[in-house]
């Protein structure tokens, strides 16, 4: 195979044949996981892939509809566009380790009583978003809600049920935000 030019061969040096297959150790639920990969490749791939966690969505591949939403070391982060060099020695919660055995975690709960979800794709990024969210500011006003889960794109706008859920989730009754 030829680059460029007619007289340029395509060779990868060792090194970077070594970086492709970089491993990587990860706490993924409470579990410790070892994979070997290109540092690059979305932390996404790599769990759906891999580790066979579908919970995790595919929506846009740019970070901009969330739902890909898993938790590192406690925060929302979207998985894919976080390559997996940065989730190496970090701690990862993906929906599938959000509960405790057949106990939901208070904010599924919370999405469950409210009927916060419509066709489900999105749910699992946005239910990670608001525990993301409750890390930070375990009792957030609408204020704080409003911009952090604007990231997060519903297409069957389930967007009342989902603010009721996340005040719910956060232990609060309904908090206008203050206009501005």
């Amino acid at each position: 195979m030829l680059v460029g030019s007619n007289r340029t061969p395509a060779r990868l040096t060792l090194n970077q044949t070594r970086r492709m297959n970089s491993k990587f150790t990860f706490t993924v639920n409470g579990q410790s996981r070892t994979v070997s990969s290109d540092p690059q490749r979305p932390l996404l791939d790599v769990l759906r892939e891999d580790l066979q966690l579908t919970g995790t969505k595919y929506g846009c591949g740019e970070g901009q509809c969330r739902a890909c939403t898993v938790l590192i070391n406690g925060k929302a982060s979207a998985s894919c566009v976080t390559p997996i060099s940065e989730a190496d020695k970090q701690t990862i919660i993906t929906i599938e380790g959000l509960a405790e055995g057949d106990k939901l975690h208070p904010v599924q709960e919370a999405f469950l009583a409210e009927g916060a979800f419509q066709c489900g794709y999105c749910t699992p990024g946005m239910i990670l978003g608001v525990v993301g969210l409750l890390n930070e500011l375990p009792h957030p006003s609408d204020d704080d809600i409003l911009p952090r889960m604007q990231r997060h794109l519903c297409r069957c706008c389930h967007y009342p049920k989902l603010l009721k859920a996340i005040r719910r989730a956060a232990g609060q009754t309904a908090k206008p935000a203050t206009p501005k």
